[in-house]
């Protein structure tokens, strides 16, 4: 999780610096793609603001109101990190580039757009490291696309991905700036804005499915389930495992229910012990798990 936060600082960061350089440099020159990248940085401004937000509600202790603690309001705010990606990032970007294909106005002077997207690129390109190294500490060995699938902490993918468009858009509208400059075509600034916004809502859609998917429940990492099997059954006083659930809450909190056969030969007070300590070792070796549930059979 510090990894996590300080990849979301460092990009709320390079954003809210790029966003108000954008929109003076858009001013200037008039540059529709120049516009649509100030939309872009100052949306993702708020998205990190957003996932923050989402972090610290998270870690709210369990109350009344939420027995099971406040875990899933990380995955909420990442899921409307990614609405605002889509509707206000991606569909502002390409209605502004329909405009100005519908009304061309040609750069006449694309030095400070240049100037802008420099440093942008050197802002967003730091930011975008960073958020990739998060990434890689956190999902080790696995396979870059499974580990955003499996990922139970979405504001770490919700930042890369951000960062990823944020680079791949900025080369758009260098390109989209010089080369309407060029042939005196104010049409490709155009196009390159429209293009800008299919890229923020594909990864829109992309982010969508997978912190939708992670709020209405997802079970958790098989490896976590294997833990805690591996240590019901080892417990000398256990016979069999019946059945297991596992529910994530959180990006680190995990609930498991689970049918268990203890040793006929235990008195009333022995099996209360036994369940009450077989909980206690789960929870304190198996790091995520935050409640155990154990139904004697």
């Amino acid at each position: 999780m510090p990894s996590t936060k300080f990849a979301i600082y460092t990009a709320l960061g390079a954003n809210l610096a790029i966003a108000a350089t954008k929109f003076i440099a858009a001013s200037i020159t008039g540059s529709s793609a120049m516009l649509s990248e100030g939309i872009h940085s100052l949306v993702d401004t708020l998205n990190e603001f957003l996932l923050l937000l989402g972090i610290k509600r998270s870690q709210k202790p369990a109350d009344e109101n939420r027995p099971f603690g406040y875990g899933k309001e990380v995955y909420f705010y990442s899921y409307i990190v990614s609405l605002l990606i889509f509707s206000v990032g991606g569909g502002v970007s390409f209605y502004e580039g329909i405009t100005h294909i519908q009304h061309p106005n040609t750069i006449e002077d694309p030095f400070w757009n240049y100037i802008v997207l420099g440093i942008a690129f050197a802002l967003d390109g730091f930011s975008l490291v960073t958020a990739i190294k998060a990434f890689n500490t956190q999902r080790g060995t696995t396979p870059f696309w499974q580990a955003v699938k499996d990922s139970k902490d979405p504001s770490t993918f919700v930042v890369l991905f951000e960062d990823a468009s944020d680079v791949l858009g900025l080369i758009i509208a260098f390109l989209g700036v010089f080369l309407g400059h060029q042939l005196q075509n104010p049409y490709i600034d155009g196009a390159a804005s429209i293009l800008i916004g299919c890229i923020l809502m594909g990864v829109a859609i992309v982010l969508a499915r997978e912190s939708k998917s992670l709020l209405l429940g997802e079970g958790a990492d098989p490896e976590i389930s294997n833990q805690v099997r591996a240590l019901t059954i080892q417990s000398a006083k256990t016979v069999q495992l019946y059945n297991q659930l596992t529910f994530q809450m959180g990006p680190e909190q995990v609930v498991v229910i689970q049918q268990v056969k203890f040793n006929s030969n235990l008195s009333g007070e022995q099996l209360i012990q036994a369940v009450s300590d077989l909980k206690q070792e789960i929870i304190e070796q198996v790091t995520p798990v935050s409640n155990v549930f154990i139904e004697p059979v």
